[in-house]
């Protein structure tokens, strides 16, 4: 005999699943409280790292939602400083237990619901470095670091076993120049792209993160890919030039699909050039959004057909960055906008249906 959880029972039983989690004795949300990152789980269940001033400088809060921002629940924050390097600070959620929290720098996990937080060392890496992405499947862990020096530098893959608290760079994954980059995706298999002075990329995928394969680089040379998560087995990526091309607060952009992890990109539909890509994401495998900072102000431009059209979304004026573009699944996504000592401030806009239209959350008790 099949049992049906009536609506609302499920709805609380969601919220429990939140506010089980250890938290501080506090559970409201703190006076002041700006957004620095989020990451969710599912569509109505995610995450906010935030700041809000105190005793002269910004002390972290970290709150939690299970129906999409309706209500939230205070949890222990990690102690990771707002950067006075303006660093985006980036939080990355596994689960109601699992979670990353980055300066760039410093990387520190909980794995208890965040009563507990403990550095997590990266072998080898000398500053001066950034750590730009991180992500956690299968039972291991990966990071994106990138190493600076006196005009050459190296962007390197890292990883370990889930729980480890040192991270350690992967054999061959690895690409030295002038200029280097990478990006890493997890979801429905694992992507990593590596690439150097827009003329040497790299691309492996894995469906279980313990063997990869070699494959053909998403963009052509010249490019740069952004990698979005396997949907309905397709993948997209986006392929940007360098910042300020064709003209100054502009990149040149174009939306690529493989037919299945590991397949053969296609593809050469142009996306708006308006802004300097600061992120990329796809709800599905014709719905794509990219972020861009350009003029002070905030782009979301949208596609829902695979990149033939597309329509362009002014978030607001902060100009100052947009981060963790994310669609976590049923049509919604997430952006931050703007950073917390800014004097615009920062917000978090969420979407339901997958881009079209998008609104601020508000971070009330």
């Amino acid at each position: 005999m099949i049992m049906r959880i009536p609506a609302l029972l499920a709805s609380v039983l969601a919220l429990l699943a939140v506010s089980t989690l250890p938290a501080d004795a506090e559970t409201a949300v703190p006076a002041g409280f700006r957004p620095a990152s989020t990451s969710w789980t599912g569509p109505d269940t995610g995450y906010v790292l935030g700041y809000a001033p105190c005793a002269g400088t910004w002390c972290p809060a970290l709150l939690g939602t299970a129906d999409g921002g309706a209500h939230w629940r205070r949890l222990g924050a990690p102690p990771v400083p707002l950067p006075d390097n303006h660093n985006h600070v980036a939080l990355t959620s596994v689960s109601s237990r699992v979670a990353y929290v980055s300066d760039g720098v410093h990387l520190r996990t909980t794995r208890d619901g965040g009563a507990s937080w403990h550095p997590v060392g990266l072998l080898g890496a000398r500053e001066p470095y950034y750590l730009s992405k991180i992500a956690e499947t299968g039972g291991r862990v990966f990071a994106v670091l990138t190493s600076y020096g006196e005009g050459r530098g190296s962007t390197r893959l890292y990883s370990a076993a889930a729980g480890s608290p040192v991270l350690a760079p992967v054999a061959g994954f690895a690409v030295t120049g002038s200029i280097t980059y990478g990006d890493l995706s997890v979801g429905g298999g694992v992507q990593v792209a590596l690439g150097a002075d827009y003329g040497t990329e790299a691309y492996w995928t894995s469906r279980d993160g313990v063997r990869f394969t070699r494959a053909d680089p998403p963009c052509p040379a010249g490019s740069v890919a952004s990698l979005a998560n396997v949907r309905e087995r397709q993948v997209v990526a986006l392929c940007s030039s360098s910042p300020g091309s064709p003209q100054p607060g502009s990149t040149e952009r174009r939306l690529r699909h493989a037919p299945q992890l590991g397949g053969a990109f296609s593809g050469n539909d142009a996306a708006p050039y308006t802004g300097i890509t600061q992120g990329f994401g796809a709800a599905s495998p014709t719905s794509a959004t990219v972020a861009a900072v350009g003029g002070g102000v905030g782009f979301l431009h949208r596609t829902a057909d695979g990149g033939r059209t597309w329509t362009t979304t002014a978030l607001s004026e902060r100009g100052l960055g947009l981060a963790d573009l994310d669609f976590p699944g049923r049509g919604t996504g997430v952006v931050v906008d703007g950073q917390p000592d800014a004097a615009a401030g920062s917000a978090v806009y969420r979407t339901t249906d997958g881009g079209t239209s998008w609104r601020e959350l508000r971070f009330g008790q």
